[in-house]
């Protein structure tokens, strides 16, 4: 009987017990801790995402190339929405009836009870017209947004552009993007997204029955901070970008400049480009439409994605890689009479009769007979079959960056082309080709290609005698300076350094010896080495390519320039790569006028009919148009325009 009262003694115990417990939980929930309370009045309380600015990048010399400037979303609760002015509301905003209805539309079909984008990007002088009235419109609320603001309109492909997120972007983020977010979907905006993007933040504010707000609740205590994202400082100089715009305004081409000491992009030009500001704001969709299906292809970037012949210029490359291999020296000759005779009836035309031609000569001249020579030495002339030499030879042309990715910071980069010993036996159904069956790589052509950046590496590596770094875009990260490790990596071509000493002697001959093919573009007082090239093309006139650094004795810059279906080297290219060496180096262009005025002005845009919008924007990697009557016409004026520059150039410069 006693254990029957002590048991029943026990459960009491526990039932008060647990009673006791529930008490002071719910005294707890609803008196001292608030943050159900949150929960629970969530109609009167107004949860706003507080969106961080994304990182300012900046040029090499804190400059601002990207920053940030207000506009304001226009959010609306369905349920909340009774009785407004609608007219008032249209006008304010500047949307006709129709759009309100289709908005409103779309925002009750998301939900009735959560807030939604009802319309994007008020410009702030639309926001301050519709402030003063909001208190009329309940249902309807603005949230502070920044978006990008490009202040001198330069470098679109180099910076990219941001857009709102996907869905598959909201999926790949593991939770951290949210509809409504923005993302970099090109350039520096995509490769560095994680730093830039920055981290929101929330307020929870209070509202009256007009839609007022009435402050934090609990006194922000439930409120998290943005975080702003990183800032960038680019490795572009900003004045050095500017002038290469204008250089290449109305003309299909490309200029990259490099600092051969820390491998730091100095320019990176694409033409033709378009006013980065058109990616911003409520047109932006309409923008991209338009630059999507621009026949001139203003998107593409160029210095990373377009692939070119090399043209004359990969006779540096050639020069090198056989004195490397000791088939040739700084005291070898060969006799140019013309042009280069192989297998029993090919011949390679060369520009001149060049006679005994030594290596130095043979780059101031650019004597395709020389290359002819050097390449069949490489290939036939080496006791073993011609596809194991070849093998030797890609592999050594390989190491200058050519055939593969340098690892540029940006998405989208072009490894170019550097055929493979197994390609040509496949093409000509046997191991047994010779020099002879793809000769045309000897001078830059036939199935190589390279990419501008390619280019402008392989003038670096020249410059530091034999190494380069990876070539980038940042120069540092934030406060701290921070480069990533990999832009700090010293790497080798194999090349020693004593064989780059009669190649720059080539070049620099080239550049400031009369005779020289770039003669005509020397500078007074700075010692610049240079190598023009033609690049051939099938589609119509040739290319015109320059490379070149300087000074010669600690170089400061390594630039290459690529202009499409312009011709000679010397007559565009030379004269845009001397002025940009002239600006960074001195700050001033002294080339005589008359040649500064033809390279502004001067417009090499290819004719392109309507019908063949569809063929060039799907072609991504194609950099040439057919060609039409008019751009037949317009070569051959080139042509006649071209002959008559040099000779005048020429009679300046003596």
């Amino acid at each position: 009987m006693n254990s029957f009262f002590a048991r029943k003694f026990i459960v009491q115990g526990i039932i008060i017990a647990a009673a006791v417990v529930l008490l002071l939980r719910l005294f707890y929930i609803q008196v001292i801790d608030d943050s159900y309370y949150l929960s629970a009045e969530n109609n009167v309380l107004r949860k706003v995402i507080i969106y961080p600015a994304r990182g300012v990048i900046l040029d090499r010399n804190s400059k601002v190339l990207v920053q940030n400037e207000p506009v304001y979303d226009l959010l609306v609760t369905p349920r909340e929405v009774k009785d407004i002015d609608t007219a008032l509301f249209c006008q304010l905003i500047d949307i006709d009836k129709k759009g309100f209805i289709s908005r409103f539309t779309k925002a009750k079909n998301y939900s009735p009870y959560k807030a939604s984008i009802f319309e994007k990007q008020l410009s702030a002088e639309t926001y301050a017209r519709l402030q003063e009235h909001l208190y009329k419109f309940r249902g309807f609320y603005v949230q502070n947004r920044t978006v990008r603001n490009y202040p001198d309109s330069i470098a679109a492909q180099f910076l990219g552009y941001i857009n709102e997120v996907t869905d598959k972007n909201i999926e790949q983020s593991n939770g951290f993007y949210r509809p409504g977010d923005y993302i970099g979907v090109s350039g520096v905006e995509r490769a560095y997204e994680d730093l830039l993007r920055g981290q929101r933040g929330v307020q929870n504010l209070m509202v009256d029955a007009f839609n007022r707000p009435k402050g934090h609740f609990a006194d922000g205590k439930y409120d998290t901070l943005a975080v702003a994202g990183e800032d960038l400082m680019s490795s572009l100089d900003k004045e050095l970008q500017i002038l290469g715009e204008k250089l290449l305004k109305n003309k299909v081409g490309t200029i990259v400049a490099i600092e051969p000491q820390t491998g730091e992009i100095l320019s990176f030009v694409s033409s033709p480009s378009y006013n980065p500001n058109m990616m911003v704001g409520r047109e932006r969709g309409n923008n991209y439409m338009k630059l999507l299906y621009d026949p001139n292809k203003p998107m593409f970037i160029r210095p990373i994605q377009a692939q070119y012949p090399p043209g004359s210029v990969f006779k540096v490359v050639s020069a090198l890689v056989a004195q490397q291999a000791q088939l040739i020296d700084e005291n070898t000759t060969f006799y140019c009479p013309g042009g280069y005779r192989y297998g029993r009836n090919g011949f390679m035309g060369c520009t001149h009769v060049h006679g005994s031609t030594s290596l130095v000569s043979s780059i101031q001249t650019s004597c395709n007979t020389y290359y002819g020579y050097t390449y069949a030495k490489m290939i036939d002339g080496r006791g073993e079959k011609s596809s194991l030499a070849y093998n030797q030879w890609r592999a050594a042309v390989q190491k200058f960056g050519i055939g593969e990715k340098l690892g540029i910071d940006l998405p989208g980069e072009n490894s170019g082309n550097l055929p493979t010993s197994d390609y040509y036996t496949k093409q000509f159904g046997n191991n047994k080709w010779t020099s002879a069956y793809n000769i045309s790589l000897s001078i830059g052509q036939g199935e190589l290609g390279i990419t501008p950046l390619q280019m402008a590496n392989i003038m670096a590596i020249v410059a530091n005698r034999g190494f380069y770094y990876r070539p980038h875009l940042i120069k540092s990260i934030g406060d701290k300076k921070i480069v990533k490790p990999e832009f700090t990596e010293r790497i080798s071509v194999g090349v020693d350094a004593k064989y780059f000493e009669p190649v720059i002697e080539g070049m620099s001959q080239a550049v400031n010896r009369p005779g020289g093919t770039a003669y005509s573009v020397k500078i007074n007082g700075i010692e610049m080495a240079g190598k023009t090239g033609t690049a051939q093309n099938p589609h119509g006139e040739n290319h015109a390519v320059f490379f070149a650094f300087a000074p010669r004795v600690n170089p400061k810059i390594a630039i290459a320039v690529f202009v499409e279906n312009a011709g000679y080297g010397g007559v565009w290219a030379a004269p845009i790569a001397s002025m940009m060496v002239e600006q960074y180096l001195t700050d001033t262009i002294t080339m005589p006028k008359y040649i500064q005025d033809r390279i502004y002005n001067g417009n090499l845009m290819p004719a392109v009919k309507p019908a063949a919008v569809k063929e060039t924007t799907q072609k991504k990697t194609d950099t040439t148009t057919k060609q039409t009557p008019a751009d037949q016409k317009q070569a051959q004026r080139i042509r006649q325009n071209n002959t008559a520059i040099l000779a005048q150039n020429d009679k300046y410069k003596s």
